[in-house]
């Protein structure tokens, strides 16, 4: 034991030394690098509104900050590995033999850090957004270069490789829209029903728990179909992001109130049956 120490003391101020120092580099670069990237992507990124700025502002800075964590760790665990008697000129090798026979494989991880890399230059979602991509819709929980995370009404949490993603429809950007079909009786009285629709629309514009959610209020837009049972109106009107649809569950409430209260009938599905005399 008494032996051990000076080896450990002589080892200590040999390598020890070098690899703390690496350490508290690397820690250093990353807390000060993080703080760097954050101030200068707050300073430099708008959007259309602030709450969309801060969104797109976070989405950046998580990615980019991951980034040079992965980076400077790497290179010092690569700085380090030589101070603890580990020659790295073979692992070097090895890993270009590697790098060689998975070259085919890594093209699809170059797509997805490619396709990662245009989704944040174009801002087409951000953390926070709720969008449809590959098929799964849901709120975006984390982005990287590689990889979306959405998580479903289920609480289903999906990882889809940013490189599927052939199509991203964003439902939570600038403004959202209630957009909404009723059918209404044959026998009632269409300026009548235009009527309420639009005070309907226009009170619930006006209430104070509403008002900063709607940007437009709900207003009649057009009778868009002739069904079998019914005649079918559109209701059409803008709310700010992922307002829409508690604004149009609202919506829905007080028509049905309304139009019970000045009998104006939702008719059921009807069918005329003929019965051939014999």
């Amino acid at each position: 034991m008494v032996n051990i120490i000076p080896k450990l003391i002589a080892w200590f101020f040999a390598h020890g030394i070098k690899i703390f120092i690496v350490l508290l580099v690397a820690y250093l670069i990353n807390r000060i690098g993080g703080k760097i990237i954050e101030r200068m992507i707050r300073k430099g990124v708008k959007d259309t509104t602030k709450e969309a700025t801060e969104k797109r502002k976070n989405t950046l800075t998580g990615v980019f900050a991951g980034a040079l964590k992965i980076v400077v760790w790497l290179m010092a665990i690569m700085m380090i590995l030589p101070e603890l008697g580990i020659n790295i000129g073979p692992i070097l090798a090895g890993a270009g033999i590697l790098g060689v026979a998975l070259g085919f494989g890594a093209q699809y991880m170059i797509r997805d850090f490619l396709a990662g890399l245009f989704i944040l230059i174009e801002n087409q979602y951000r953390k926070g957004d709720v969008v449809c991509a590959d098929g799964t819709c849901g709120l975006v929980e984390d982005i990287t270069l590689r990889k979306t995370i959405l998580r479903d009404l289920d609480g289903v949490v999906h990882h889809i490789p940013n490189g599927e993603i052939k199509k991203a429809s964003n439902l939570s950007k600038g403004f959202a829209r209630v957009n909404l079909n009723i059918g209404i009786s044959y026998k009632s009285d269409l300026e009548k029903v235009i009527k309420v629709v639009n005070q309907v629309g226009e009170e619930l514009a006006e209430d104070p728990d509403w008002a900063d959610s709607i940007i437009k209020a709900p207003q009649f837009l057009r009778v868009d179909n002739f069904g079998d049972s019914a005649i079918i109106i559109k209701i059409l009107g803008e709310t700010k992001p992922l307002k829409q649809w508690s604004i149009t569950g609202e919506l829905r409430k007080r028509i049905k109130i309304a139009f019970d209260k000045e009998g104006i009938e939702i008719p059921f599905p009807q069918r005329v049956i003929h019965q051939v005399s014999k």
